[in-house]
């Protein structure tokens, strides 16, 4: 008996037993693990934009059949979408320019193009080479994906918004269209804005008229005043 009992007391004197918390750990709370820090996956092979199957799928097939067109070829597509954004202020501080540029780079999700004077212009104290503002070029995936944003979140939450001019049209084809605020995308951060800028968004197409191009547009839900 003697022997059994010294493996007890030798416990108790070393502390509590493997496996079990001690009294000051009683009631209080263990440390969180610090968060893993998000990988980076790429998009699957067969990815597809939304927007760009139901092209294939749905306005395709809706433009064959009221325009019909003889060759497949002939259907309407959007061929580019162009965003610029001009900065008047750069004249006075160019880091508005680069504040600018780094919140387009945010909508567009691609880095965007400085855009710079030909010419100087004395009045606006607008000198030859000044860098005035930036524009990004989107085509692909990323065009369908920006098309998809600006139609569906972008647009209606434009402060009293009634609706695209349906005559916004040059003749052969291509849309634009301006926006006050671009802050109305989800991926600005209100707190974090500086200054509210503006932008155009030009949506080129191969149509081959206004009426053709109205119609594809109509196919993606544009939002136009009847």
């Amino acid at each position: 008996m003697a022997e059994k009992e010294k493996p007890q007391k030798a416990a108790k004197a070393g502390g509590p037993p493997a496996g079990k918390p001690g009294k000051e750990a009683k009631g209080a709370k263990a440390p969180k693990a610090a968060a893993a820090p998000r990988e980076w996956k790429p998009r699957p092979k067969d990815y597809k934009p939304r927007l760009k199957t139901h092209y294939e799928k749905v306005v395709r097939g809706a433009l064959k059949e009221k325009f019909a067109y003889a060759n497949p070829m002939q259907i309407p597509k959007i061929e580019k979408i162009v965003i610029n954004m001009g900065v008047g202020e750069a004249t006075a501080d160019r880091k508005k320019v680069d504040n600018a540029a780094a919140d387009l780079a945010l909508i567009a999700g691609q880095r965007p193009l400085l855009t710079k004077s030909t010419k100087s212009i004395a009045t606006f104290k607008v000198r030859e080479g000044m860098t005035l503002g930036c524009k990004v070029t989107l085509r692909g995936d990323r065009m369908y994906e920006f098309l998809d944003r600006f139609v569906t979140i972008a647009l209606p939450r434009v402060k009293d918004f009634r609706g695209l001019n349906p005559k916004s049209f040059d003749g052969r084809g291509n849309f634009a269209c301006g926006l006050k605020e671009h802050i109305v995308f989800p991926e600005i951060d209100y707190d974090k804005v500086d200054q509210v800028w503006g932008l155009d968004v030009i949506v080129c197409t191969s149509a081959q008229s206004d009426d053709e191009a109205r119609e594809l547009l109509r196919g993606f839900n544009f939002p136009f005043r009847s």
